[in-house]
């Protein structure tokens, strides 16, 4: 059994991928954890609860950061992605259950305590919870038992930043979280644009989701139009990639995915704000920023059609629900 903390902003890609989750055997998920980006804090919230709500996913759900913990790249949020409530626009009722009192931070530390060695923690938003964690216990490395990241892109096969040409809007909307968080010692994995962008999800792959699907795959296709509208204002293509549910991907079957392992940080000032950068060779760079940096594991090529197939063949289970 794989217990996951889902920490999230939950948007039109997050909402995808915590399905993914629910629907995925194996998976215990033991919290979902918000954190402001794709839309304000209120807004992701009340979307995680709409969502375990609606396809009963048993589990509790703690309200994280409002913002980010030091200087970051840009001002609002992208509600030309996602639409002004995060998950496209699509009306639904207030959820009859809210968040839990406790933040976001403590529930990750509680859970960590509960169960040492036993919890990965799938990041797919800003990392200022796991930051806040860190403050709060700096033993969490030693508790968790690793973190998946969507976030960054380190430049492989033309791929540059969505945010400005370096840096990817997670790390950018908290550079100092992320490079606190990559560098506290969690056995971390990032799934980068390098990957995310080589997923893509097209109307025809919405269409067959929404076949075999139940009510997720009518909820996904719903989601996804106003996703699939931005998408295709910037490539004319009406499609998109599979940003968070690769994360999701990498924990299930990380056999799909190559990994590069080294020393990471986070530009966290300047025209490169955001940037993620890997250190292959430490010993040999004048500055000693990179010295007695804890490794993290960088994913650089996917099986992309692997990948698909997994996430479809998943969300079929949740068409034989009676």
């Amino acid at each position: 059994m794989k217990r996951v903390i889902f920490d999230t902003d939950i948007g039109i890609d997050d909402a995808m991928a915590l399905l993914f989750l629910h629907y995925a055997p194996g998976v215990r998920i033991e919290a979902i954890t918000t954190v402001s980006g794709n839309a304000s804090i209120a807004n992701v919230t009340r979307n995680a609860c709409h969502v375990r709500e609606r396809f009963g996913i048993d589990a509790r759900i703690f309200r994280g950061a409002s913002g980010p913990l030091g200087p970051a790249l840009g001002q609002g949020y992208p509600d030309f992605v996602h639409g002004k409530n995060g998950l496209g626009d699509i009306q639904f009722p207030d959820p009859r259950q809210d968040a839990e009192l406790q933040s976001a931070a403590e529930a990750i530390v509680e859970l960590a305590e509960a169960y040492p060695g036993e919890i990965t923690v799938v990041a797919v938003g800003r990392l200022s919870n796991l930051a806040k964690a860190l403050d709060l216990c700096p033993r969490l490395p030693e508790l968790l038992k690793e973190v998946v990241v969507m976030g960054g892109v380190f430049m492989r096969r033309g791929h540059q930043g969505n945010v400005s040409p370096v840096a990817e809007a997670n790390m950018a909307g908290d550079p100092t979280a992320a490079d606190r968080v990559l560098g506290s010692g969690l056995a971390v994995t990032i799934i980068g644009l390098d990957v995310t962008e080589e997923t893509i999800m097209d109307e025809a792959f919405i269409d067959s989701l929404r076949a075999q699907a139940g009510e997720a795959g009518s909820f996904i296709y719903d989601i996804t139009r106003f996703y699939f509208d931005f998408y295709e204002s910037i490539n004319s293509e009406r499609s998109c990639p599979i940003h968070d549910s690769s994360a999701v991907a990498y924990l299930l079957a990380p056999e799909h995915y190559h990994v590069e392992t080294g020393p990471t940080r986070v530009v966290c000032d300047g025209v490169a704000m955001g940037q993620t950068i890997l250190g292959l060779h430490p010993e040999r760079y004048a500055s000693d920023a990179w010295l007695e940096r804890p490794d993290c594991r960088i994913c650089t090529t996917v099986d992309a059609a692997a990948v698909k197939k997994l996430y479809l063949d998943t969300l079929a289970l949740a068409g034989q629900e009676i």
